[in-house]
């Protein structure tokens, strides 16, 4: 093979790479504070329910919106606006990931959300309940 033709793979293989690793690669962890003071940009922000606040969801009025408030991990609280119906057993989740982003400095627009739910074992055995429905 003469060197022209290593040299053109070379350069393919490495112009692919640089792609695939830019496509893969749009989205990070932060926080509410990071995610706000950037707001065209996909982030994942991790953090809990607060189960004190309510949830909206009406799927008469809006099927495609789920609203509830999430506290991140620097204890900063926003509100959040789920463009996608309201998850089965959300109320039980331990953690939660929110995919979007910010809206404003009170709001985070969610795309998706993905949900820590707890365990169903226990110091890594299966309770009673679980062990009858076995």
């Amino acid at each position: 093979m003469k060197k022209v033709h290593i040299i053109a793979i070379l350069v393919i293989a490495i112009a692919f790479g640089v792609i695939m690793t830019s496509l893969s690669n749009n989205s990070t962890y932060a926080s509410f504070k990071e995610a706000g003071e950037h707001p065209n940009k996909i982030f994942h922000v991790v953090g809990k329910l607060d189960k004190n606040k309510p949830f909206l969801y009406d799927a008469h009025l809006n099927a495609d919106l789920f609203t509830f408030y999430l506290i991140d991990r620097d204890g900063s609280e926003r509100k959040v606006m789920l463009e996608k119906p309201k998850p089965d057993d959300f109320e039980h989740s331990e953690q939660i990931v929110v995919i979007g982003n910010a809206n404003g400095s009170d709001e985070f627009k969610a795309k998706d959300v993905l949900m820590k739910c707890p365990s169903k074992y226990q110091d890594g055995k299966p309770t009673e309940k679980q062990n009858s429905s076995l």
